[in-house]
C-alpha cells in the first residue's frame, strides 16, 4: 500500500496506480478472513479511491477518470466488474455513508455493463487480446470477468444483472469447443488461459439448475485435467496485453487461470462429482 493519501495499490514494476490492482488487493484482503483495524483502514482507503475513479458513464477506467476518449481513461467492462466485486466484499464492513456511495456506484456500474454487453451476449475487454480472434479481441476473457463481477453480492439481486448473466453464460456455452475447452473466440483452439477463466465464469454464474451449464463445467474441468496430464505439464499461450496488443507469453497465467477454473468448478453446485 502506498503512502497515506495515495490510496491505490500499484504494480510491483513501479507503474502508475490503476483500477484493477486495488480491486484485486481488496478481494484478496477480504478473503484472508475477519479484518483487523489496520486491514479495515486499508480497505476503506482502497474502496474510496476506486469510487473516485469511476467515470461519468458508470464504468471504470484503467488509470484515470476522464472523458473516455483515450485508452487510459475509457471505461472497460472487465475492470468495472472487478471493482463491483471489490465493493461487494467490503460493503458490510464499512460505515453507512460509504455504503451509500458504494450502492450508488454499483448501480451505475451495472448500468454500464448492461449497455456494453454485445447483442450476442459477450463483453469485449480492453486488456486481454487473442491474436487468432477477430480484431484480436478476447470475448471469452471479457465475458467471464464480467460474469464473476456480476455474481458478487451487490449486483446479484439486480434484475439487470440476472439478464446480463444469462446472456453471457449462453454466449460462453455456445463458444465452448468440441474438446471441452475454450479459445480466444468461437472455433479457436482451446488454451489454459481462456478455459480457466471461462470455467470460473460459468461455474459462478448462478445458473445451477441449467443442465447445459452442468455439462459445460464438467467438460471444461475434464479438458484442463487431460491437457495438463493431471497437473504434470502446462504451456502458456500468447496474450495481447492492453490496447496496443503487446504479445507475450506469461508462464503464471495458465497456472493461475487453470487453478481458479478448477477451484470454481469444484465448489460449484453445477459440478457434482465431475470436478
Amino acid at each position: 500500500h502506498p503512502a497515506p493519501g495515495a490510496w491505490a495499490w500499484t504494480p510491483a514494476s513501479g507503474g502508475v496506480p490503476n483500477a484493477d490492482d486495488p480491486a484485486g488487493a481488496l478481494v484478496a484482503l477480504r478473503r484472508f478472513g475477519s479484518p483487523d483495524e489496520r486491514t479495515r483502514a486499508a480497505a476503506l482507503g482502497g474502496v474510496a479511491w476506486l469510487l473516485g475513479v469511476q467515470n461519468r458513464d458508470g464504468g471504470m477506467p484503467t488509470f484515470c477518470r476522464g472523458w473516455g476518449t483515450l485508452p487510459f481513461d475509457c471505461s472497460t467492462p472487465e475492470i468495472t466488474a472487478h471493482a463491483l466485486e471489490a465493493w461487494s466484499v467490503w460493503t458490510n464492513d464499512l460505515h453507512s455513508t460509504l455504503r451509500t456511495r458504494i450502492a450508488r456506484a454499483a448501480d451505475r456500474a451495472i448500468g454500464f455493463l448492461e449497455r456494453t454487453q454485445r447483442e450476442d451476449g459477450a463483453w469485449i475487454p480492453l486488456w486481454f487480446g487473442n491474436e487468432a480472434a477477430d480484431g484480436e479481441d478476447n470475448p471469452p476473457y471479457g465475458t467471464s470477468r464480467v460474469l464473476l463481477g456480476l455474481d458478487s453480492e451487490l449486483p446479484r439481486a439486480d434484475p439487470r444483472s440476472t439478464r446480463c448473466r444469462r446472456r453471457g453464460v449462453a454466449w460462453l456455452l455456445d463458444a465452448q469447443n468440441a474438446d471441452g475447452g475454450w479459445g480466444g473466440s468461437r472455433g479457436i483452439a482451446s488454451s489454459f488461459e481462456e478455459t480457466g477463466i471461462a470455467l470460473s465464469g460459468i461455474a459462478r454464474a448462478g445458473m445451477e439448475a441449467d443442465p447445459a451449464v452442468i455439462t459445460a463445467v464438467s467438460r471444461g474441468a475434464a479438458w484442463i485435467a487431460a491437457a495438463t496430464q493431471d497437473g504434470k505439464t502446462i504451456t502458456a499461450a500468447p496474450i495481447g496485453l492492453y490496447f496496443a496488443k503487446l504479445w507475450y507469453y506469461e508462464e503464471l497465467y495458465p497456472l493461475i487461470f487453470a487453478i481458479a477454473g478448477l477451484s470454481a468448478a469444484s465448489r460449484s453446485p453445477n459440478a457434482g462429482s465431475s470436478a
